[in-house]
């Protein structure tokens, strides 16, 4: 008798790093998520938390998906043998979701943003994000929404 999925118990997912900037900068229009290849100290680093994702984004070179300009720290206990801090790293998704993505990021004004690196089971993986640059009144805009809610939720806790 096989196992539906439904059937399988969840693998466990542990977030080791987010990039809030890029929620600011940038307007999310569709997610993705993608494996992540790394070497031996990387992973280390990765489950240390020791990663940095602020100016991170992946693009599609010769029909692979590449992560750029994404910092992970090197490793404390790594010596002669440990990685080069900023180097692109390999990331993996189906060559029909490589296509639809080089597709649509060569319309003008997309991007691919990462927005997290996580754990999932026991494989990294990095959460990709199709986003779109904010003007800067958007970001204003957004800044003084969350400033007014704030407030409201102050005032709401100062009545009762």
């Amino acid at each position: 008798m096989t196992t539906k999925k439904t059937d399988r118990p969840q693998k466990a997912t542990k977030t080791i790093a987010t990039n809030r900037k890029a929620f600011f900068d940038y307007e999310i229009l569709d997610r993705f998520e993608a494996g992540l290849v790394l070497t031996g100290t990387e992973i280390k680093s990765v489950r240390a938390g020791k990663v940095d994702l602020r100016d991170a984004y992946a693009r599609v070179q010769n029909g692979e998906l590449w992560l750029a300009n994404a910092h992970i720290a090197l490793y404390d206990a790594g010596s002669l043998y440990n990685h080069d801090p900023k180097r692109p790293r390999k990331l993996l998704m189906h060559r029909e979701e490589i296509d639809k993505l080089r597709s649509i990021i060569a319309e003008r004004g997309v991007t691919l943003v990462a927005l997290s690196i996580f754990i999932k089971g026991h494989v990294a993986k990095v959460g990709l994000g199709l986003a779109r640059g904010k003007r800067q009144y958007d970001k204003r805009r957004a800044l003084m929404d969350k400033d007014m809610d704030r407030e409201a939720r102050r005032a709401m806790g100062t009545v009762r």
